[in-house]
């Protein structure tokens, strides 16, 4: 793309909104330097389907976070910058948590990871394999390379009605770089606790053409594990008992998992006569391991004697007992191409296809499957996971001009097809056999994640029609209203339909009052409607085969269990929502901006996991004259169901003020954000302790200050992260166990040196006086010291160094 492109052909090719960005020349001149113009003039393209608009100009709430805010941040993962940055985005670590580790569950304004719509380069991205708490199927932010990033884009606000499912707290657009030029960076650090060891590398290359550009980003991650444990009790006991046993201390790890991840960018785009031809691409594989819980040789199942299998003696192979170590390797990869058009006529265009997948082979070594004794390995293949999706999006935008409108009113409209495909693939035998000496109380399954059967394994898919309607009209130069409407219709449950409406008022030029309401929803996946994951073992009392674990809602054993007078499992619907939002946008002419805006999203439907329904006989038997797999031993079920409804109150606080200090400049940041959450019908609204778990579990308050001076060759920057307080809680034999959290503040400091034109180097910490929160009384007999549900990284201080390169 030529560098001298006009604005006007910047608005014409924002043909579908968000769709458009990362060819745009003026957005790339506006938002390049941030420390040059002020936030609210940053050109953003997120929640509109029309005209691109500076932030101050947007009818709804967007924060833009810049290239330069993404490399301040230790973390390789975009979640964690995310957090950091944006006071509503909340993200956990969840130690021990079996996938979850890995592909950690996100959240905004304190809704589902899937409640939010990613984007990159306004374009749907795929979703994760794995399914997380509740059931939530959100991307892996993780699979984007940090370094590709040129901008983030994160719009507060309900948008479905624009761009379709999963749109209920907001959109999150990622636009990849599309500057010239070759540029590199190297980074190392780790933890005060000595441990946490992170090296990251990464390189850019970009092409500058008459007629396009090509820009190529690949960035490699090797980070060790974290431990803030002590040694357990029984452990210390096991020692003491027996000296002679070297016991490991501590004998399981909370913290951070050890992973190493490779991911990679494409982006490019070249112009033929009045179109443009588009690609982007990402790719990622990497892999990583945690441990799990320690298992006892005095107190596990899995060892003792065996008269079926006299051979069989665990003791030998983990004399001091065992840790299972799980792990995943993941492979992602997404492709998305089109041509759009590329003049600065009223009508434009905008037509692509994209294919995403994500894919999690879990595997598992430093276990056993006791019930095959002697005969079982020691490592496991458990399966794989697989989500697949392809997108057809037709996307058109008309500006009229109409002699009644101050300006041209944008006409948007276009349509969308939609297939997504969840497959699970059967782990090896050993990790699900349910072998011999099971008979004798030996449990069966790799010990810890018993692998996925063949009864489990399988696809299923959904497809899914869209079209929509989007105008924006400037009734006067200070008033401008936009209305939205979209219609889907998916093949698994029928259509729905959401709407949207805005306003925008300039009372003066730089002091406009907004507001939005609209209606969402977030359509069930494949992989929550029909995917199973059980249990099997061996009653030793009947010497039957048992079943347990959560079944398909549209399945036969649903119906059955939907048989009992006081049961109705029924397939699942989509989380609806309407939204509220009202707020206000200041541009001063000396340096200081500000945006607040009060908020309203009631949901409905919420997906959960329901109770467990213990099977009786009449009813196992009822299921095998059906033919259902396994029925003769299933014996415990739960189901994924439209479960509960909630609403969520909250004020966002957006503050920037950038001013002349002695012999350089000052940027001032600060946001705020008040979040509070109320089960107000369902399941859980009767149970209130399911409730005040849901309620409590995320800060009301966050907040964050940040502070640059950038003055010759030195740019020194500070950031201060508060987390109100929390509630943790659990639930075990005895009772429910609540443990309230007080406030958190951390701080994070660093400068950068430019050594030359080509040559760069910082140096920072985050949490630089290393707090910690107070030690958790939950789990803390398993060598826990820090809650693993706290909603900040609980390791401590970290150091790093950073190089950059460019020329």
């Amino acid at each position: 793309m030529k560098t001298s492109i006009s604005l006007r052909k910047a608005l014409i090719l924002t043909a579908s909104g968000a769709a458009l960005c990362f060819s745009n020349a003026a957005i790339a001149q506006t938002a390049t330097d941030q420390d040059d113009t002020s936030i609210q003039d940053t050109v953003v393209i997120t929640g509109t389907r029309g005209a691109p608009r500076t932030a101050f100009d947007s009818l709804a709430p967007v924060d833009v976070i810049s290239e330069k805010a993404i490399d301040l941040t230790a973390s390789d993962e975009v979640m964690d910058t995310l957090s950091q940055l944006v006071p509503s985005f909340n993200v956990k670590r969840l130690p021990m948590a079996d996938g979850q580790v890995f592909v950690r569950p996100a959240s905004l304004r304190s809704l589902s990871a899937d409640h939010t719509l990613v984007l990159i380069n306004g374009k749907r991205m795929h979703r994760s394999a794995m399914l997380g708490s509740n059931g939530a199927q959100a991307p892996d932010l993780a699979q984007i390379p940090s370094y590709a990033i040129k901008q983030i884009e994160v719009l507060r606000d309900g948008a479905s009605a624009q761009y379709g499912s999963d749109a209920i707290a907001g959109v999150i657009n990622i636009i990849l770089d599309d500057e010239p030029g070759t540029n590199a960076f190297a980074q190392a650090g780790q933890y005060y606790e000595g441990d946490g060891e992170q090296y990251r590398i990464g390189a850019q290359q970009g092409f500058q053409f008459d007629s396009g550009f090509l820009n190529l980003s690949g960035e490699y991650t090797d980070a060790q594990p974290t431990s803030r444990s002590r040694q357990r009790a029984d452990a210390i006991a096991l020692q003491e008992a027996f000296p002679d046993i070297k016991v490991p201390n501590p004998v399981q790890n909370w913290g951070q998992p050890e992973r190493q991840a490779y991911r990679f960018a494409l982006n490019g785009a070249y112009e033929l006569a009045n179109n443009e031809a588009y690609i982007f691409s990402t790719y990622g594989f990497g892999t990583g391991v945690t441990d799990f819980n320690w298992r006892n040789p005095l107190s596990t199942s899995a060892f003792g004697d065996s008269a079926i299998d006299p051979d069989y003696d665990l003791s030998e192979i983990y004399p001091a007992g065992f840790t299972p170590r799980f792990g995943q390797d993941d492979n992602d990869f997404s492709l998305t191409g089109g041509l759009r058009s590329a003049g600065d006529g009223a009508f434009s265009y905008d037509l692509s296809a994209s294919y995403g997948r994500n894919q999690i082979e879990y595997f598992m070594y430093d276990s056993i499957n006791a019930s095959l004794g002697s005969a079982s390995p020691t490592s496991f293949d458990i399966g794989t996971l697989t989500q697949t999706e392809f997108n057809l999006n037709a996307d058109f935008v008309y500006l009229a001009s109409l002699d009644f409108l101050a300006d041209d009113l944008s006409f948007a409209f276009g349509a969308e097809n939609r297939k997504e495909e969840y497959s699970i693939g059967q782990g090896e035998y050993a990790s699900f056999a349910v072998g011999p000496l099971a008979a004798e109380g030996f449990p069966s399954g790799s010990n810890g994640f018993p692998g996925f059967s063949p009864d489990q394994s399988g696809s299923s898919d959904q497809s899914s029609y869209a079209a929509y309607v989007d105008l924006e009209a400037p009734i006067t130069d200070r008033w401008t209203v936009g209305a939205a409407v979209r219609y889907e219709d998916y093949s698994e449950f029928g259509s729905s339909t959401t709407g949207k409406l805005s306003t925008r008022f300039e009372v003066t030029p730089g002091l406009a009052l907004r507001a939005t309401a609209s209606s969402g929803f977030r359509a069930p996946t494949p992989g929550q409607l029909f995917s199973e994951r059980t249990y099997q073992g061996l009653d030793t009392t009947t010497l039957n085969i048992f079943t347990s674990g959560r079944f398909s809602p549209q399945g036969a054993v649903a119906e059955l269990i939907s048989q009992r007078a006081d049961v109705n499992i029924l397939p699942l619907e989509p989380e609806e929502s309407d939204n509220i939002t009202a707020g206000l946008a200041w541009n001063s002419d000396f340096g200081m901006t500000a945006t607040v805006d009060i908020y309203q999203i009631d949901v409905t439907n919420r997906l959960s996991t329901s109770s467990t329904f213990v099977v009786t006989d009449e009813e196992r038997a009822e299921l095998a004259a059906l033919g259902v797999a396994g029925a003769e031993g299933i014996t415990r079920v739960n189901f994924f169901q439209n479960d509960f409804d909630t609403r969520t109150k909250g004020l966002d606080l957006v503050l920037a003020y950038a001013f002349n200090a002695g012999p350089g400049q000052v940027n001032l940041t600060g946001a705020y954000n008040y979040n509070k959450t109320e089960v107000t019908g369902g399941d859980f609204a009767e149970n209130t302790t399911s409730a005040d778990r849901f309620e409590k579990g995320i800060p009301e308050h966050t907040a964050n200050l940040q502070a640059n001076y950038a003055f010759g060759k030195w740019d020194l920057f500070g950031r201060m992260r508060y987390y109100g307080e929390w509630r943790d809680y659990s639930g075990n034999s005895t009772g429910d166990i609540f443990q309230d959290f007080g406030a958190m503040v951390l701080f994070d400091l660093g400068a950068t040196y430019q050594v030359n034109d080509n040559l760069s180097v910082r140096v920072g910490a985050e949490n630089v006086f290393d707090q910690y929160p107070d030690e958790a009384t939950y789990q803390a007999s398993r060598g826990l010291i820090y809650s693993r549900n706290a909603p900040y990284d609980t390791d401590g201080g970290q150091y790093y160094l950073r190089l950059d390169l460019s020329f």
